[in-house]
């Protein structure tokens, strides 16, 4: 199953205007997204209660996939502006 993670080329559209990644258009950029969200809602809910080590954690969470997210964008992340 990993396999099919690591098969090359782009999972993600690239944004008709502005900087970053559009939505999926492949399985696997879908479950990444999905898992993503997953887990910043499921830190969120268990940490409620500890806002504390709540905040860094989500800010984590929330920053680190980025780089995936970059590389696996059709055209790669750069400003568009609707040409």
């Amino acid at each position: 199953m990993l396999h099919l993670f690591l098969e090359k080329g782009p999972w993600f559209r690239a944004k008709r205007y502005g900087y970053g990644a559009g939505l999926p258009f492949k399985w696997q950029g879908w479950v990444f997204l999905l898992a993503h969200i997953a887990a910043i809602v499921g830190t969120s809910l268990a940490l409620a209660d500890k806002p504390l080590i709540m905040l860094p954690a989500i800010f984590i969470l929330a920053f680190a996939p980025l780089p995936i997210y970059a590389a696996r964008t059709e055209g790669g992340w750069k400003w568009r502006s609707g040409d």
